[in-house]
């Protein structure tokens, strides 16, 4: 019996177009090109540090997606100015983006934890207790009512105290000067006299250049460099004391986040997490050769003074003890990461002691 020979009518070149789609879904994707993601930033394009690490970040995705996820970088002031990025995110007008959480701490208490807060931890210390003693946690829970998730996505490493105009002798030296600081170093200068600004990294030369402000803390070494700060204001303060770490922060909408595949989902967490251990060994290098261009061009690195030290810590304590008023998420917050501190701390003192008698 002869088979029969189907007639190559429209309905039966339908019926077969669509088993082939069923049958090869993968290269309908193919054809349908990448999923396309806009990722806003705090950032002046390519700047160095956290502009890198957005610019690096979106690089990782796409070739760690093949192709399939293609996130697209927009500096601040291209979509939304610096410091719109979380409402950005969080109304879908972009499905990511690259910022530090302490942005959001007025709008968000305990948020500034995410990125760093006064006398608290190292990289290292912060890291660890974002993923092994809870912090991840308590950072997806608080952001979770805006429909968006943190993940930590670059670091500075530990930030220097600050370009000063003039000589700081003694906390009265303090008294009224207007420094543009970032975060809970905020509220400690506050304390102890100051006048905190927030000011876009973008426009703090401008500020500084004008008069507007007196001083400004705004990274480490190798991220101060090319601002030429050091031109205005030469007198560069230690310890960083309101920014011993220097974590970035992918915001991720949690709606686009949920369309993607799974194995995509991963790739943007591993991504994130590759970043920020890169981005942390890099300020590590260049800072070393940062600093030292510094001191040539006029830079006078400089000690705060014992007073004023005693005293942000001591104002320390009660900034921490008002944000953990401020909300019963934001206690939890506090409560977390002093327990983190206290945990790591004998480890701590263990180690920069042998890095300080290996080096002798």
């Amino acid at each position: 019996m002869k088979d029969k020979i189907m007639k190559p009518t429209r309905r039966n070149i339908l019926a077969a177009s669509a088993a082939a789609a069923v049958s090869a879904p993968s290269v309908l994707r193919a054809q349908e090109g990448p999923i396309v993601w806009r990722m806003v930033t705090s950032w002046a394009k390519s700047l160095p540090g956290p502009g890198v690490s957005a610019d690096r970040l979106a690089q990782r995705i796409n070739a760690m997606s093949g192709g399939r996820l293609r996130v697209d970088v927009f500096p601040a002031g291209h979509i939304v100015p610096a410091f719109g990025v979380m409402e950005a995110v969080s109304t879908g007008a972009a499905e990511m983006g690259h910022t530090a959480s302490f942005f959001w701490d007025g709008q968000l208490p305990g948020a500034a934890f995410f990125t760093t807060a006064p006398f608290g931890m190292s990289p290292l210390g912060h890291q660890t207790w974002i993923e092994q003693r809870g912090g991840q946690q308590l950072w997806d829970e608080l952001y979770k009512p805006r429909g968006v998730r943190g993940l930590l996505a670059g670091n500075t490493g530990p930030s220097m105290g600050g370009w000063f105009r003039k000589p700081i002798e003694s906390v009265r030296d303090l008294s009224g000067l207007r420094i543009r600081v970032q975060g809970m170093g905020g509220e400690v200068y506050a304390a102890l006299g100051a006048v905190p600004q927030s000011i876009a990294p973008g426009d703090i030369y401008p500020a500084l250049e004008k008069g507007t402000i007196d001083a400004v803390e705004i990274l480490a070494p190798v991220n101060d460099l090319p601002l030429g700060l050091h031109r205005i204001a030469p007198y560069y303060y230690m310890p960083g004391f309101n920014k011993p770490n220097g974590a970035g922060e992918a915001l991720i909408s949690l709606a686009a986040f949920s369309k993607l595949p799974a194995d995509l989902q991963r790739v943007i967490e591993n991504a994130c997490q590759a970043e920020h251990s890169a981005a942390l060994s890099e300020a590590e290098h260049l800072n070393a050769g940062a600093i030292v261009e510094l001191v040539r061009g006029g830079a006078k690195i400089t000690a705060f003074p014992a007073d004023v030290v005693k005293l942000a810590r001591e104002k320390t304590v009660d900034v921490l003890d008002k944000k953990a008023k401020a909300s019963p998420i934001a206690g939890r917050i506090v409560a977390s990461w002093r327990e983190a501190l206290t945990a790591g701390g004998p480890w701590s003192r263990v180690g920069a002691y042998m890095e300080h008698a290996l080096r002798g």
